[in-house]
């Protein structure tokens, strides 16, 4: 984070009568290093930390955060929703055998949002999607055991 960025957040915080913790900031900068990471796996990065951060804490700084617009979570699949630091300029590929996630533009997906919105009046949000499905490898691995 710069220090142009952390001093607006600070003061977003500031503004809402609430102060950047060294939690929050833990659970921040866990996000930022993970990716995409499950509230589990960003509690455990931050707990090589902190020891003393349980779950409970994760959940209410993400909930925060991601009330502030510097995170915010998709769901790939059962579970837990990921979460990230970046903008969801894009929709998630997951592959349902190994469990990789690929990212494609959303643009792929205008066509059907053009369609939904003509049709139903619905605004899709497509950078909040995860399409799920067989990635290339283990179509290739699929193909070769045939």
């Amino acid at each position: 984070m710069s220090p142009e960025e952390a001093a607006r957040l600070r003061q977003t915080l500031h503004e809402r009568g609430l102060r950047m913790t060294p939690q929050r900031q833990l659970v921040l900068d866990a996000v930022r290093e993970l990716e995409h990471a499950t509230p589990e796996q960003i509690c455990q990065r931050v707990q090589r930390v902190t020891p003393t951060v349980n779950i409970t804490t994760v959940y209410r700084t993400l909930e925060l955060l991601e009330k502030l617009n510097l995170v915010r979570h998709t769901h790939l699949g059962h579970g837990a929703p990921s979460y990230s630091v970046e903008q969801h300029e894009h929709v998630h590929l997951v592959c349902h055998s190994c469990g990789r996630v690929d990212e494609a533009p959303c643009e792929l997906l205008d066509d059907l949002a053009r369609s939904l919105e003509r049709g139903r009046g619905f605004r899709l949000d497509a950078s909040h999607l995860a399409l799920s499905g067989t990635c290339r490898d283990c179509v290739e691995a699929e193909e070769e055991n045939q």
